[in-house]
């Protein structure tokens, strides 16, 4: 049985939904618990906005647990529809201001399409990240650059050290395999372009491991911002769609 949830994609739209559930569920209306639960969850586990969850919302973790809590709280229909709204504009406000860019949404599209080994499921996890965990985005925006060309290289039948290869290197391989080697191109433009993509992977390579979170950092180390993740997130799934592009016309 198909669920209103189905319908539904954004984060935004999600929990509107929630808030009309809400509203519904506290004034004599019908609202379903499967969903409340389902988005509820989704709300309070994204550290990107986790924040922005009312407490009474976090505690209330059933239709059942809510009515308790907003029937005791006030005695009217026009107190609770106004308390809702009030509690919950600073994440819907949020949520409608700060939704995925464009660009972001075809990366999504084509990795979702492209994964075989969870480059999808860590492009998402990415983009959850950069904010409250900008070390641990830099790292897994690297690993999504090294997944693409190890899937790449497979679909290509070429052999390589899958253990031990630094970043560029696999890049260096996979580029040669697709004829995106600056030196494989006498057109000035193109070496221009494709020498700036080297230098692109190359550069998260280092970001990395100057500031991502798989090496142990000293007491004096630079600790990652959020502009760095946001950085090496969009460049990882730039590079991405790219190279994915590129290999699916050498098929055709």
């Amino acid at each position: 049985m198909s669920s209103d949830l189905d319908f539904l994609i954004s984060p935004f739209e999600r929990a509107e939904y929630l808030q009309s559930m809400l509203l519904s569920h506290s004034t004599g209306g019908v609202a379903s618990n499967d969903d409340y639960q389902v988005v509820r969850q989704e709300l309070i586990s994204n550290p990107n906005y986790s924040e922005l969850v009312p407490r009474w919302l976090k505690t209330t973790r059933n239709l059942d647990q809510f009515w308790q809590f907003i029937k005791n709280k006030f005695s009217t229909y026009a107190e609770r529809r106004q308390f809702l709204y009030d509690e919950l504009n600073p994440l819907l406000e949020f949520l409608e201001t700060k939704q995925t860019l464009p660009a972001a949404k075809s990366i999504d599209e084509i990795l979702s399409k492209f994964d075989s080994d969870g480059i999808h499921f860590a492009w998402q996890k990415a983009l959850e990240r950069k904010t409250q965990d900008p070390a641990g985005a830099i790292t897994i925006s690297r690993s999504i650059l090294e997944s693409v060309c190890k899937n790449i290289l497979h679909g290509l039948n070429v052999d390589f050290n899958e253990t031990n290869i630094e970043l560029s290197e696999l890049y260096k391989l996979t580029a040669n395999e697709l004829n995106l080697s600056p030196d494989q191109h006498t057109e000035k433009v193109f070496k221009q372009i494709l020498g700036g993509c080297s230098g692109i992977v190359n550069g998260l390579g280092t970001l990395r491991n100057k500031h991502g979170d798989a090496h142990g950092a000293g007491p004096s180390s630079y600790k990652a911002k959020p502009r760095h993740a946001e950085l090496a997130v969009n460049l990882a799934g730039t590079m991405a769609i790219f190279l994915i592009q590129t290999y699916e016309a050498t098929k055709t």
